[in-house]
């Protein structure tokens, strides 16, 4: 017995997803992480007026009905001078070369924002460059005209796009500009996150912003924070960091005479975690000796660094 079995062709419209990994590099204090919190809307890196605030690679998820932007905010470009710097620029060397999107951030006032090396990678990279010029608010419109000839001429293949990250300034068209630039694809991650990172990474930021804050010269550069504690109960959250340094004294300044110093610090940093947990903190705080730790391999395993 034979049978014949007749299908019906259905065209099916289903709408367009877009999705991919936009990376954001550049040199220190350019205004990269101000850019991807004032994208992401949300403040996931932490900013202050020091070089070198960023020190890991930072994804921020931004998601809708039909998109999701994966952004990784990276460390500033620099010369390595420790095997913690190496580490560094390690991230910073994965972001050239794994990016749909690659957003180069410039400040209108640095005549060479970029060394030879990032710029001949960029010139062959295959990434959908955007070359942003940063913080013109602080220049005027001729030397913004002038960068721009400047980087049309270095990547001609790239758009050049005024922007002023802590204004706002030209964000919803870079969204947009990104968005057109995305292919198409499915989420990557679950829409309802925001992060890669844990909460135990963004509360050791906390402590290290209000460290970069309160300190100067070379006191917060050779500090490292650990959560070794996050315990949450039901009206409270209960926190143990331990911040380290390299040596005793740096541990004494840090600490500052009857406690006070650090104490200072920890006020303000578990304000902030309060708002970003919503919750209640109590905060312990201990300062340690770790000789040489921005030297030593096994301990940049230990604080995330190297895998």
């Amino acid at each position: 017995m034979n049978f014949t079995i007749k299908y019906q062709q259905i065209e099916l419209h289903l709408p367009m997803h877009k999705s991919g990994f936009v990376n954001i590099i550049g040199k220190p204090n350019v205004g990269k992480s101000t850019l991807m919190n004032a994208l992401m809307g949300e403040k996931l890196s932490i900013i202050t007026p020091k070089a070198q605030t960023t020190r890991h690679r930072i994804r921020g998820i931004l998601s809708g009905e039909d998109f999701q932007i994966v952004f990784s905010d990276t460390p500033g470009i620099i010369k390595p001078h420790y095997k913690l710097h190496e580490a560094m620029m390690q991230t910073v060397s994965q972001a050239l070369t794994d990016a749909d999107v690659m957003l180069c951030v410039m400040e209108i006032g640095d005549p060479s924002p970029i060394d030879e090396k990032t710029l001949s990678r960029l010139q062959q990279s295959e990434s959908r460059i955007l070359v942003l010029i940063n913080k013109i608010d602080l220049g005027n419109q001729e030397l913004l005209e002038k960068r721009v000839e400047e980087w049309k001429s270095l990547l001609p293949n790239a758009e050049v796009i005024p922007v002023s990250a802590t204004e706002k300034y030209n964000c919803e068209y870079l969204l947009k500009r990104i968005l057109e630039s995305l292919p198409e694809g499915p989420a990557y991650y679950p829409k309802d996150e925001m992060t890669d990172k844990s909460q135990r990474f963004f509360i050791s930021e906390i402590i290290r912003e209000k460290i970069l804050l309160n300190y100067r010269n070379e006191i917060p550069y050779c500090t490292e924070v650990v959560i070794e504690e996050f315990k949450e109960e039901e009206k409270i959250i209960r926190i143990r960091a331990v911040i380290y340094v390299l040596r005793e004294s740096q541990q004494g300044i840090l600490i500052g005479q009857g406690g006070l110093s650090l104490k200072r610090v920890g006020t303000k940093a578990r304000e902030d975690m309060e708002i970003f947990l919503g919750k209640k903190v109590f905060l312990q705080m201990q300062v340690k000796i770790e000789k040489d730790w921005r030297e030593k391999e096994s301990k940049l395993k230990k604080f995330g660094y190297l895998e």
